[in-house]
C-alpha cells in the first residue's frame, strides 16, 4: 500500500465514509473537499495503478482498439484539439500520477506542468517522468486547483481529464485556469456529469449517484449545462461541449473494462468468477497484517463503485466522457 496509509487504512476509511450518507453530507464534502479528495486517493492510488494503470480515466473504444489504445487516443485527441506543439507550455489540471501528461508530452513535444494536491502521487509522478526521460519537460506542482497561484498568462494551453469533478465549484477552478492562459489559449478536457436521462425522482438513479459520489471522492455531480455555464462565467468563449461516449464509431462503451469481460488491466480483477477469490485473498492479507487494516473495505468499496458505474452507464444516466473546449479571448 502507499506510504501515506501504511498501517492506518482503517481510520482513513472511517473518516472518508463519514462524509457520505447524511442529509448534510454534501455541505461537509464541499467545505472539506481537500481532505475528501486526498483521503480518497490515500486509499485508492495503489488499487488504481495495479488495476487500471497510470492513466486514471475512462475512454470509449473504437473498432480494433485495445484498452491501452483507446486510453491513448482519448488523451491524444486533447493534444490535437488544443493544437499543442513543440516548445509550447501546457497545464494539466489534476494530473494524478501523470499518465496522460507523459502521453501528451510525447506526442506533442510540449512542456507540461501538472497540478496536484496529493504528495504521494506527486512523488510517483516525478519518478515516472524521470523513467520516461521527461523530467526536463514535465513536472508536478503541489497546489489546490480551487486556489491556483500561477503566473498570469503563462500557459499556451490547459487540459483536465476527469479531474475537476472533484471540485465543489467548477467556476472557481475554470477561472484560475483562464487567468493562467495566454490570450487565445485553449482549455479542453473530459468531465463527469449526470446526463439528461437522470431523473432525480427515481430512487434507483439517486442511489446510483450516491454510490458514484462515495466511491470516487466527489463532492457532487453536475449536468452538461452547468459545465458550459461555468466555462462561460470563467471568461471562456467559443465553447464546445459534447459527450464523446455517444459518437459514431464507438463499439466498446467506456464502462466495458469494468465488466471483466473485455480487454484491459482490470479484466481479471473484475471478472465475476475472480471477484470472490480476490476478496478472500485481500481479507487474508489483511488478517495476516501484510496489508493495512481496512484494505478489505477499500477493495469492497471500489468493487461496489465499479458496479454502480456500469449500471449507470448501461442506463445512460451518467458519463465521464463529456468533452469540453473553450478559448481565452485574444
Amino acid at each position: 500500500m502507499i506510504e501515506a496509509i501504511q498501517g492506518t487504512a482503517a481510520p482513513v476509511v472511517d473518516r472518508y465514509l463519514s462524509l457520505f450518507g447524511r442529509e448534510d453530507a454534501e455541505r461537509d464534502r464541499n467545505s472539506a473537499y481537500v481532505d475528501l479528495v486526498n483521503g480518497y486517493y490515500d486509499l485508492v492510488t495503489d488499487f488504481y495503478e495495479r488495476g487500471w494503470g497510470q492513466a486514471f480515466h475512462f475512454a470509449p473504444g473504437r473498432v480494433g482498439e485495445s484498452f491501452t489504445s483507446s486510453i491513448l487516443r482519448h488523451e491524444h485527441y486533447l493534444a490535437l484539439r488544443l493544437v499543442l506543439g513543440a516548445g509550447e507550455k501546457a497545464l494539466d489540471v489534476g494530473c494524478g500520477v501523470g499518465g496522460p501528461m507523459r502521453a501528451i508530452a510525447q506526442i506533442s513535444g510540449a512542456s507540461i506542468d501538472g497540478i496536484n494536491n496529493h504528495p504521494e502521487q506527486l512523488r510517483r509522478l516525478a519518478l515516472y517522468n524521470a523513467r520516461a526521460g521527461l523530467a526536463e519537460r514535465c513536472k508536478g506542482i503541489r497546489s489546490d486547483f480551487m486556489a491556483l497561484d500561477l503566473a498570469p498568462a503563462s500557459y499556451d494551453a490547459a487540459y483536465a481529464i476527469e479531474a475537476t469533478c472533484h471540485a465543489p465549484d467548477r467556476t472557481k477552478v475554470f477561472s484560475g485556469v483562464h487567468a493562467a492562459l495566454r490570450p487565445g489559449g485553449r482549455f479542453a478536457g473530459y468531465e463527469w456529469v449526470m446526463t439528461d436521462r437522470y431523473d432525480p425522482s427515481n430512487t434507483t438513479h439517486r442511489e446510483l449517484e450516491e454510490r458514484i459520489l462515495r466511491g470516487n471522492g466527489l463532492p457532487r455531480l453536475t449536468r452538461e449545462d452547468d459545465v458550459r455555464d461555468s466555462l462561460a462565467a470563467a471568461g471562456f468563449v467559443d465553447i464546445e461541449i459534447r459527450d464523446v461516449a455517444d459518437e459514431p464509431g464507438t463499439v466498446t462503451p467506456w464502462y466495458a473494462p469494468l465488466t471483466g469481460h473485455t480487454d484491459g488491466p482490470s479484466r481479471f480483477h473484475r471478472h465475476p468468477l475472480a471477484r470472490p477469490v480476490l476478496g478472500a485473498v485481500v481479507s487474508a492479507l489483511e488478517a495476516a497484517r501484510i496489508a493495512p487494516k481496512g484494505t478489505t473495505r477499500v477493495s469492497a468499496l471500489l468493487q461496489d463503485t465499479a458496479d454502480a458505474l456500469v449500471e449507470a452507464g448501461e442506463l445512460g444516466i451518467f458519463t465521464p466522457c463529456l468533452f469540453f473546449l473553450g478559448r481565452r479571448r485574444n
